[in-house]
């Protein structure tokens, strides 16, 4: 699967904007962004124990 171009993006930009209004979209892109910030915090979590279960294997 390949990135948005930038036509793409500004298609869902007007859309998000059609759909939600000027006043909720700086809502939307906080909660966004803070789903994203906890999503990468749990896997990077993950990893981090992974590996730590591998350390005490490999001893």
């Amino acid at each position: 699967m390949h990135a948005p171009t930038l036509p793409g993006m500004i298609l869902i930009l007007l859309a998000a904007l059609i759909l939600f209004g000027p006043k909720k979209l700086p809502e939307l892109g906080r909660v966004l962004g803070k789903t994203l910030r906890e999503f990468k915090n749990s896997a990077s979590g993950l990893i981090e124990e992974e590996e730590g279960k591998e350390k005490k294997h490999s001893k």
